[in-house]
């Protein structure tokens, strides 16, 4: 436990001062007072054309951001000998990897806080915004992205040999998963039998988290009905009395997979010198 808290602390020091942050730190807030603006008179409650303007948009930003400072912290250990330094120590790689998690989530988390919060502070002067109950469904929505991104993002930079690696599968990931995942999943359900495709429609976004975070949220704002009815038994569990717990499961399989793979990534190459 103290070798993941040196870990954690020293990720969050060299976080905090990456210029990187702070550009996106910059980023968000404007992103999030735009946002804001777009809807200067009115509250608005529930799923709506502003909403989901905001779902999208937040869906195109976090994950790119999450992918680029993840992968970047990881292959900056190998590029600078940090990783050489301290696998001489006797620090075990899984308190490595859950240090860099933790410490790598404050940073990121600490970047949606303050975009929220400003956005927050705006509202509650102006009067004008999102309802509580939708601005926590957003918050929840963006912390969502960014941790199960952050895992992905570990196992981009445990793969990855220097930061221009990191970055060329970083874009593809976030090309794939976010900009061309609706005409890759009707590409490829388009030519499977009738019976197949909910099974497998049911797989596919299961393997991509952006996916599974944004359904949630959809049908919890009321908008399921604009899933199709492929999605009718996805709008049933969800809005179910144990639709978050179910939720909140299959996120914390995904962190514990993906962790699970980074750290045999980093224990082998450790174990190979």
């Amino acid at each position: 436990m103290a070798d993941l808290l040196q870990v954690a602390k020293r990720e969050i020091r060299i976080g905090f001062r990456n210029p990187w942050a702070y550009s996106f730190l910059a980023l968000f807030s404007i992103f999030s007072l735009s946002l804001l603006l777009i809807n200067s008179r009115n509250i608005v409650e529930g799923y709506t054309g502003v909403t989901g303007s905001m779902l999208s948009l937040t869906l195109y930003l976090l994950p790119l951001m999450t992918l680029f400072l993840g992968s970047f912290s990881l292959t900056a250990e190998k590029e600078e000998g940090s990783w050489q330094l301290l696998s001489t120590y006797p620090i075990g790689t899984m308190s490595f990897v859950a240090g860099k998690y933790a410490g790598l989530s404050l940073v990121l988390v600490t970047i949606v806080a303050f975009g929220y919060g400003l956005m927050g502070v705006v509202s509650a002067f102006t009067g004008t915004g999102f309802a509580l109950s939708t601005y926590l469904l957003f918050a929840a929505f963006s912390v969502g992205l960014v941790l199960l991104f952050l895992a992905i993002a570990m196992i981009v930079g445990s793969l990855s040999r220097n930061r221009w690696q990191a970055l060329t599968i970083s874009v593809a990931l976030w090309f794939f998963l976010i900009i061309g995942w609706s005409t890759i999943l009707i590409a490829a359900l388009g030519g499977l039998p009738y019976l197949w495709i909910k099974p497998v429609l049911v797989v596919m976004t299961f393997l991509n988290p952006a996916e599974l975070v944004r359904l949630f949220v959809v049908i919890k704002l009321g908008g399921g009905s604009v899933l199709g009815p492929e999605y009718y038994e996805w709008v049933g569990w969800v809005s179910g009395s144990g639709g978050t717990l179910i939720f909140l499961g299959v996120c914390i399989a995904w962190l514990a997979v993906s962790a699970a793979l980074v750290y045999w990534i980093w224990e082998r190459g450790r174990s190979n010198g």
